[in-house]
């Protein structure tokens, strides 16, 4: 536990046998459970995640490929199904291996201390992380990332980072069925979030690169755009609503 709270980490996985292993091994000790979504992998994430031996992992395995935020939906889900506290926290680390552990704590404890309802890592307050992510990644990133801002009325320096918190509170308020299954998926959660006018922090997080490819595609950049603009209608709808 961490000050009290549960701290579950969702790790959506997809073709991660070399990563998931170490992605488990260097989760802190205060992390209650470690749900690992295998989304369909035609690899052996789940007998490499298996393997690890490590107690508080449970697996959830999608017998087809369904996309990186039904993974996350799912493991929200899954953490739902246990605790009690209202500050319980639901975390997001990638089966990529691509978001430091030692940043975990940092993550969840706004959350903790009720302080934010949703945290997002932000990795563009790191000095060298335009080197480490490549020029056209990182413009995308503030493109999306304005854009994002913009819809929701949140100040979002980093609207794609999945290094994320929740609180148990926040997953029960969101329209978890109906949220966005693919690439796409944190610009959707944050029109949510937004649109039920829940409390978003952002915290420095440290991005890390090294033989893992991007699974993003140019055929992700326009649904990632229609969930923007839907985020800018949900907050106007909700507006009205007052």
């Amino acid at each position: 536990m961490l000050e009290g709270s549960s701290v579950v980490v969702v790790v959506p996985a997809f073709c991660e046998e070399l990563l998931i292993a170490r992605v488990i091994e260097t989760m802190p000790a205060w992390v209650d459970r470690i749900v690992v979504v295998d989304d369909g992998s035609p690899d052996r994430t789940t007998e490499v995640a298996r393997a690890v031996g490590d107690a508080r992992v449970q697996i959830v395995r999608h017998p087809e490929r369904r996309g990186v935020g039904a993974a996350i939906t799912t493991g929200y889900l899954a953490a739902l199904d246990s605790g009690a506290r209202a500050t319980d926290v639901f975390c997001v680390m990638a089966g990529d291996g691509q978001m430091h552990p030692d940043d975990l704590r940092n993550v969840a404890l706004p959350i903790v201390r009720d302080e934010a309802d949703y945290v997002k890592g932000d990795r563009f307050r790191d000095p060298a992380v335009r080197a480490s992510m490549g020029l056209p990644r990182w413009i995308g990133g503030q493109v999306f990332s304005r854009l994002t801002s913009f819809a929701t009325g949140q100040p979002i320096s980093d609207s794609q980072c999945g290094y994320t918190a929740i609180s148990r509170r926040a997953a029960r308020a969101l329209d978890l069925d109906g949220l966005w299954p693919s690439f796409g998926y944190p610009n959707d959660i944050l029109g949510q979030l937004a649109a039920r006018r829940l409390r978003i922090r952002q915290v420095p997080v440290r991005p890390v690169y090294g033989t893992e490819q991007s699974k993003l595609r140019l055929r992700h950049l326009p649904p990632i755009f229609f969930l923007i603009a839907r985020a800018a209608i949900r907050r106007k709808r909700a507006a009205t609503h007052d």
